[in-house]
């Protein structure tokens, strides 16, 4: 059996983008940054699990927030340079800001707009 992680195209730094999304509503929840071990232990955990580029280690979703992302399936886009995680997000929170989605802003008449709202200060989460 050849090994699935070699049909990843990882970058310079051997790393992936993935997106994890809402495996119920397919709602974009966040993106981070996978290694080969983030990867390979994401698949044998059941949950996501990240490379925290600026801290340089892996970062397992909700260690300290609880904020954990159970997984459901895992695909590998047409180029095989993007991941995407279909997750259940316990505790409804992806954002270290406390809300549902990192993805919050919308762009508006030459600004970008905070539309969903903070279910959880972050104070009280960290």
């Amino acid at each position: 059996m050849s090994n699935w992680l070699d049909a990843v195209k990882w970058d310079a730094d051997g790393l992936v983008p993935a997106i994890a999304q809402d495996y119920k509503t397919g709602r974009i929840l966040m993106m981070a940054w996978m290694n080969r071990e983030a990867l390979t232990l994401t698949v044998q955990e059941n949950r996501a699990i990240y490379y925290s580029r600026s801290r340089q280690q892996l970062w397992r979703k909700g260690e300290s927030s609880g904020h954990v992302q159970q997984l459901h399936e895992v695909r590998l886009d047409c180029d095989a340079d993007v991941i995407t995680l279909q997750v259940e997000q316990i505790g409804g929170i992806a954002c270290h800001t406390g809300r549902e989605s990192c993805f919050y802003r919308v762009y508006q008449d030459g600004e970008w707009v905070s539309v969903d709202p903070v279910l959880k200060d972050p104070k009280d989460i960290y």
